[in-house]
């Protein structure tokens, strides 16, 4: 995502560019002086915006995780929205010299206010969202990794009769509800000690002790399935 960064940085180069351009180059009105407190209030106004959107920027697609970039749309997005309120108020500053020049500053500092709160809402709304999304990763780990072993176990197996056990497990594993809990953690623990008899069973191909242990593992996954939805 470093590169998103950078393409965009070469577009915000060239837009801070142009702006100062348009400022410098353009004239003022006729017989009025261009460079008053005003037009220094606007201008200065706009390049902060400026230099904080890149910042804000910088934060939100400077990422190697692409979720987290993802999540960050919205803080680019309140952070560029940010800048083109800025570049109206501003440039109206900049555009009426004869504007007073507490009118000029106290315009844009509500407006650059305004700003700062929205990206700071966003980036808190972000990080909300990050820390549910990491949450939900670790309390469906159990399952998903249970899930990868049992359909691996099938593939080892050796005879049809194992192999319909194994696929008997994986099923059950497979439809089981994938959230866990602190409250599972002896039934998972169990299951998977179980597991790992079962793994070591297939190896052997001791038929018997599949379809034993197989039997067990099911009733096992079936006790934390209902113990899932009592934890709801």
């Amino acid at each position: 995502m470093k590169k998103l960064f950078k393409s965009y940085f070469v577009i915000w180069a060239v837009l801070l560019v142009l702006f100062n351009i348009i400022s410098f180059v353009s004239v003022g009105w006729w017989g009025q002086e261009k460079y008053t407190v005003s037009f220094w209030i606007g201008y200065i106004s706009i390049t902060v915006a400026f230099i904080g959107q890149l910042a804000c920027s910088y934060y939100a697609l400077n990422e190697d995780n692409i979720n987290k970039t993802f999540y960050n749309v919205s803080l680019f997005k309140t952070s560029y929205t940010g800048l083109i309120m800025t570049v109206i108020f501003g440039g109206l500053c900049m555009a009426i010299p004869q504007l007073s020049y507490y009118v000029g500053i106290i315009l844009c500092a509500i407006v650059l206010s305004i700003n700062i709160i929205a990206v700071i809402k966003a980036n808190i709304a972000v990080e909300a969202v990050g820390e549910i999304d990491d949450k939900i990763k670790t309390q469906t780990i159990f399952i998903k990794s249970l899930t990868v072993d049992a359909e691996s176990l099938m593939a080892r197996a050796k005879s049809e009769i194992v192999k319909a056990e194994c696929k008997k497990v994986y099923e059950a594993v497979r439809y089981s509800d994938p959230m866990s809990h602190d409250a599972l953690a002896p039934v998972e623990s169990e299951i998977t000690v179980k597991f790992s008899k079962l793994s070591d069973a297939v190896s052997e191909d001791d038929k018997e002790k599949v379809v034993e242990i197989a039997n067990e593992l099911v009733i096992l996954i079936g006790d934390r399935n209902k113990k899932c939805v009592l934890l709801k």
